[in-house]
């Protein structure tokens, strides 16, 4: 299929000089197009354009761009006056501030300036494209573009089509944005597009688990970085984004989706954002980033002695990876089956993943009451952490027993108050069921949610490919088990995964 990619001779302007849009200008200029930079403010765009040149410079210096393609790619950068100076461009991208009235009214001004064949798009990252469309006399001449920052860096590019878009146009910017380098996916404009929409549940299930008492801050973004795979837990994630940004997303995302209950804002986060207490940028959040403040270090549990009568039951993912690992360690256990879905005996602890529910309550339903649960990791082989919790019914003996066999195999151990799913479980059941949702009513695809949140958020692994590594059956026993236990709504499962579950399919077959 031919490329319908803007030739490179086409001029591209950026309205907006701000970090966004002066990265979505370097990464035009850096292609080959001549680059427009518009900003309100007196002497904004020049100052951009001086800053962008550095960059260019530095990648140069890197090794990254030859000195010859830096020099030429700034020299493609030029500051506009006005909007006038915007008639003959091609494509128009906006970076301008969120607000829907504000992005009506330049666009309108677009409209009336740039030639018919000039494509407008918007780099809202939240706003409806469809809403700021409508108040064009040709609104499928909008499209969103919406890019990641820093936009040179971040691979991912989603291509956003509100009712009216022109399909063509659309796709000469789906073509275009891979021109430039980037990976673009198709996404229909519902709240929060795919990326937004689909990472609620990373902060909101971690907010949840606050909010219970099953750990604090530290312990919970460690277990999610060093057994998830993540590159930040959601705390530390949501202090460097900024509360104010972040929480703003999810009342929109919420507010958008007529309070549906699986994206509601957290009490505990409206506080720091009422404190004044927004991340990072202000100096304290969930963690104290002050000079002189000491970071809080996660729960980990003390040396226990390795317990008798060590036995791997099963051959599930996880009882593998804790063989190997008690092989390596030079641990002596036997091999027995599992029946009843337990991973390991340890003296007086019988271990099993979780399923969603708490170890008191499968304890209780099982007859079990030694029972001990342990959670998801991305690679049981190779994570360094995991989150345990007992059944209220066992005893400190079952504990140690549980920890001991852990440590031995070489995990370092958060024991975390006994809620139902634990960390990693439930936030990657919970991220599938939304990306789930998402494929279900035609906002993207599969392969195009799964890309999305690998390079626009930089999970380890799509969460749809994850729920199929997992196993879409048990995605959904885990989802039906937290909906039971909390009698909420913000748990049911996707018409997407019970359909798979039925047909006996994974998501992406």
């Amino acid at each position: 299929m031919s490329s319908k990619a803007l030739s490179l001779s086409t001029p591209v302007a950026v309205v907006g000089a701000g970090a966004m849009g002066a990265g979505i200008a370097q990464v035009a200029a850096v292609a080959g197009h001549p680059v427009r930079l518009l900003d309100n403010r007196p002497g904004a765009a020049e100052q951009a354009i001086v800053g962008i040149r550095a960059q260019l410079a530095k990648l140069a210096d890197k090794g990254k761009l030859t000195a010859e393609a830096a020099q030429a790619a700034g020299e493609r950068l030029s500051a506009a006056a006005s909007s006038a100076e915007l008639a003959g461009c091609g494509l128009v991208v906006e970076a301008i501030v969120e607000h829907l009235e504000v992005k009506r009214s330049l666009f309108r001004e677009l409209e009336a300036i740039c030639g018919a064949d000039c494509i407008l798009a918007t780099n809202t990252s939240s706003i409806s494209v469809t809403s700021i469309a409508a108040g064009l006399q040709a609104p499928g001449r909008l499209v969103g573009m919406h890019f990641f920052n820093p936009a040179p860096l971040m691979a991912l590019v989603e291509i956003v089509s509100g009712l009216a878009t022109d399909r063509d146009l659309a796709a000469v910017l789906f073509d275009t944005a891979a021109a430039w380098g980037k990976t673009p996916v198709r996404a229909k404009s519902t709240p929060g597009f795919i990326v937004n929409r689909v990472a609620r549940p990373y902060y909101a299930e971690g907010l949840r688990l606050l909010h219970e008492g099953a750990a604090d801050c530290a312990t919970i973004d460690a277990v999610m970085r060093e057994a998830g795979g993540f590159r930040m837990g959601p705390f530390e994630l949501m202090d460097m984004i900024g509360h104010d940004v972040n929480f703003a997303v999810t009342k929109s995302v919420w507010n958008a989706f007529y309070n549906d209950p699986r994206f509601l804002p957290s009490l505990i986060q409206q506080e720091l954002v009422d404190a004044g207490f927004i991340g990072r940028k202000s100096g304290r959040g969930f963690y104290d980033y002050r000079e002189g403040a000491e970071r809080p270090q996660p729960q980990t549990a003390a040396a226990a002695g390795l317990p008798a009568g060590i036995a791997v039951c099963g051959d599930s993912p996880l009882a593998q990876a804790l063989a190997a690992r008690l092989q390596a360690a030079g641990v002596a256990f036997a091999r027995r089956d599992s029946a009843d879905g337990r991973i390991a005996e340890a003296g007086a602890a019988v271990l099993f993943q979780t399923d969603g529910r708490s170890a008191t309550q499968r304890a209780s339903e099982s007859g079990i009451a030694n029972l001990v649960l342990v959670d998801l990791a991305l690679d049981h082989v190779k994570a360094t952490r995991l989150a345990l919790a007992c059944a209220r019914q066992s005893g400190t003996e079952v504990q140690a027993a549980a920890v001991g066999l852990l440590q031995a195999a070489g995990f370092a151990v958060s024991l975390l108050r006994d809620v139902p799913g634990l960390p990693v479980m439930r936030t990657v059941a919970m991220l599938a069921n939304e990306a789930a949702d998402a494929v279900n009513q035609g906002v993207c695809d599969a392969a195009a949610a799964d890309a999305a949140m690998r390079l626009g958020v930089n999970y380890p692994r799509g969460p749809l490919a994850w729920a199929d590594a997992v196993g879409v059956g048990q995605i959904r026993i885990v989802l039906a088990n937290l909906a039971a236990f909390y009698g909420e709504d913000r748990y049911r499962v996707s018409p997407l995964i019970q359909q798979a579950v039925y047909a006996g399919r994974r998501i992406h077959d």
